[in-house]
C-alpha cells in the first residue's frame, strides 16, 4: 500500500505567520533530537557547516531524521555552501527543511533552491529523480509534486555582499526564508566575537527591514529569552533558543554555583 507524506511543520508554521522555536544540537545525537521533540521544539538545528558529520553521510543524517520524525519535530539542517550535490543529498536522506551559507547573490541562492525542486518558476527543476529515503523509497503518493510542496530552502545573510544584493536575493522565487547570521556578519565585516557591534546592528536592522518587506519569513539566534521575544514581536518566525551544550553548561555551572561544599 502506498503511502501518503506528512505534512513538513515548519513550513506550515511560517505559511501560518507563526514563530517557530527550536535548538541547535551540536552533540548530533539522535537521542536529544528525539528528546527536543517530546519536550515541544519546533525544529532541532543540525549545524553541517561547523561541525559534525560529513553532510555528504546520508546515513548519519537518517539517523537523527527518523528521530524527528519519531516525535514529530523537524530538522533544519544547515550546508556548507549552495552546492546543488549536496543539497540533494540531504533532501533525498529525508531533509526538508535546509539552510545555506556562504551566499552572495541572488544567483547562488537561486542555484541552491532550484536544485531542490522538481518544477521550478514555471520550468523543470534540477532536483533529480531517485527512490530514496525522500520517496520511502519509492512507495509514497505523488512523490515529486509533495516533495516539492513541502521543501523548505533558507539561506543565511552572514556577509556585506550578501546584504547588498538583498534586494535581488528575496526576490528569488521559492525561497522559503532568510537568516540573519551576527556572528559570521562581526567576522565578515572585521569585528569577529562581537556580534553587536554598530557596523553588524546596521546589517542586521537591513536584513530585518528588507525580509518583512518582502514577505519572506525571518530568521535568527536568539541571545537569551529577552531578545527571542523582542524578536518573535518584531517579526522574526524562525528562532533558536540556545544549544545543547549551552543548555548543559548552564546548568551544571549553576549546581557548583549553589554547591555548599569544598570542591
Amino acid at each position: 500500500m502506498a503511502m501518503s507524506p506528512r505534512t513538513n511543520v515548519l513550513r506550515q508554521t511560517l505559511a501560518d505567520d507563526e514563530v517557530a522555536l527550536g535548538v541547535l544540537e551540536n552533540t548530533y545525537s539522535p537521542t536529544l533530537v528525539e528528546f527536543y521533540g517530546e519536550l515541544g521544539l519546533d525544529f532541532v538545528w543540525i549545524d553541517l557547516e561547523h561541525a559534525g558529520p560529513s553532510p555528504f553521510d546520508g546515513e548519519r543524517l537518517e539517523e537523527l531524521l527518523r528521530a524527528a520524525d519519531v516525535s514529530g519535530t523537524e530538522l533544519l539542517v544547515r550546508l556548507p555552501e549552495p552546492d546543488p550535490g549536496m543539497i540533494r543529498k540531504a533532501l533525498d536522506a529525508g531533509a526538508r527543511n535546509v539552510f545555506v551559507s556562504r551566499i552572495e547573490t541572488a544567483e547562488d541562492v537561486r542555484q541552491a533552491v532550484e536544485a531542490a525542486r522538481f518544477t521550478y518558476d514555471g520550468e523543470p527543476g534540477k532536483r533529480g529523480f531517485a527512490n530514496p529515503r525522500a520517496s520511502r523509497w519509492g512507495t509514497t503518493d505523488d512523490y515529486a509534486a509533495t516533495e516539492d510542496e513541502e521543501i523548505v530552502v533558507g539561506v543565511t545573510i552572514e556577509n556585506p555582499t550578501a546584504v547588498e544584493n538583498l534586494e535581488d536575493i528575496l526576490a528569488v522565487p521559492e525561497l522559503g526564508f532568510v537568516f540573519a547570521g551576527p556572528l559570521d556578519l562581526a567576522v565578515s565585516t572585521g569585528h569577529p566575537g562581537e556580534p553587536s557591534h554598530e557596523e553588524v546592528a546596521e546589517h542586521v536592522g537591513e536584513i530585518e527591514e528588507r525580509a518583512l518587506e518582502a514577505g519572506v519569513p525571518l530568521g535568527g539566534l536568539g541571545f537569551g529569552m529577552d531578545d527571542v521575544n523582542e524578536k518573535a514581536e518584531a517579526g522574526y518566525q524562525i528562532l533558536n533558543l540556545g544549544s545543547t551544550t549551552g543548555a548543559l553548561g548552564g546548568v551544571v555551572r549553576s549546581w557548583f554555583t549553589e554547591y555548599e561544599g569544598e570542591r
